[in-house]
């Protein structure tokens, strides 16, 4: 077995480049829809696709990286991930861009990101230790965001976005070499009678808490890719540039390595499901807050500081909820279908946004919803029973 620091710096750099060039899409939003002549509504499909396929992918991936292991997943996923980022570098229409940016993107995301390196890292190291090390990791997406994002706004403003594509594209690539890091067949558990997959899947299926995770994680998606894609268009129809919509998105990226790293330390401290609960409330407050407030270039970035540090505190928290109540043997399994629901959110914060926006020439009935939603997640993590289900040994 691999020494639990090396999976964990493999898995945490895996995921800040895969998510970083990820989250720098939205500022590819002006020049392309230019370029391409095609709407808002088109490209934030293009996004919604490419989240939807994430999600839909992420079962299926998570499967065969319990079964065959990380390390060949996040390979073969990088290639995929390039290809499609080299794609959307030449495509001339809106059809190409769905093709790219959405088909093949998606599915490179779902096997080079959390569920699959989490899955790893959750069987090397101890329970008591497993929200740090999940926090650990999923800070490295932030990070990624905070380094990558302000990379590609200055790879936008000196190559042009079909050369800035190829580039991050090489980046991608990177993941390639960092899989050797997650290699390796996943053991039978040691943490209770041994399972099927088929038997893992109904044990979830007929657990409230299960579903009520898939519920809150659906919020979470509409949310985060509503704000990633929509927010620097956001702020360049109120005449403050994009400059400062990249700003804002680095700076969601600084926030949440200290918010990432600090959710998942406080799982193994506190339950997770009233930590979770907090989070959603939280958000609730900050966008009432902003849009209550006058916008300027200080409050979009206070907004996106706070947001921040709320970022992706959920995701160390609902895996290591999923691997606290149902143990790690299926745990990218039964994670890949929670994301699922989370890039369900995802594709309607990202298509729904875009197509309100064309319709009505505004955000701010999308800027209500993410209230209203925040409040529903928070108060559906309460009633989560987060207790280890109890199995029996066959005799």
């Amino acid at each position: 077995m691999k020494r639990p620091w090396i999976v964990i710096t493999s898995a945490a750099l895996i995921v800040t480049l895969a998510m970083g060039v990820r989250q720098a899409f939205g500022l590819f939003l002006p020049p392309m829809s230019v370029e391409l002549g095609i709407g808002r509504g088109t490209f934030g499909l293009a996004v919604a696709i490419s989240n939807l396929v994430f999600g839909l992918a992420q079962p299926f991936v998570g499967a065969l990286a319990d079964r065959h292991g990380a390390g060949r997943v996040v390979f073969f996923g990088t290639l995929v991930y390039v290809t499609g980022m080299v794609g959307a570098s030449w495509v001339g229409s809106a059809l190409g861009l769905h093709l790219t940016f959405g088909l093949l993107v998606g599915l490179s995301l779902a096997a080079t990101t959390f569920v699959v390196v989490l899955g790893a890292v959750g069987r090397v190291v101890p329970a008591e230790r497993r929200g740090l090390a999940f926090g650990i990791v999923t800070a490295g997406g932030s990070l990624g965001q905070f380094l990558v994002v302000p990379g590609a706004q200055l790879l936008l403003s000196e190559l042009g976005y079909r050369l800035a594509l190829i580039v991050l594209a090489g980046v991608v690539a990177i993941c390639a070499v960092l899989a050797i890091g997650v290699a390796g067949k996943p053991a039978e558990a040691t943490d209770g009678p041994a399972q099927s997959l088929g038997q893992a899947l109904n044990e979830a299926a007929g657990h409230g808490g299960f579903w009520l995770l898939n519920a809150g994680f659906f919020v979470c998606g509409f949310q985060l890719v509503f704000i990633a894609t929509h927010f620097p268009a956001y702020l360049d129809d109120q005449g403050l540039g994009l400059g400062i919509g990249a700003s804002a998105l680095a700076l969601i990226g600084l926030f949440n390595i200290f918010g990432s790293y600090l959710f998942g330390l406080s799982g193994d401290f506190w339950r997770r499901k009233y930590v979770l609960s907090g989070i959603y409330a939280a958000r609730a407050v900050v966008v009432a807050l902003f849009l209550a407030a006058p916008l300027s270039a200080g409050t979009a970035l206070a907004f996106a500081a706070a947001m921040g540090f709320l970022w992706l505190g959920t995701v160390p928290l609902t895996s290591g909820l999923i691997g606290q109540i149902f143990g790690v043997r299926y745990l990218s399994t039964l994670y890949g279908i929670v994301f699922l629901s989370h890039q369900v959110g995802s594709f309607f914060g990202a298509w729904l946004a875009g197509y309100v926006y064309d319709r009505s020439g505004s955000y701010d009935a999308v800027w209500a919803a993410t209230i209203v939603l925040a409040i529903v997640a928070a108060l559906l993590h309460l009633p989560i029973r987060d207790t280890a289900v109890h199995r029996v040994q066959p005799a």
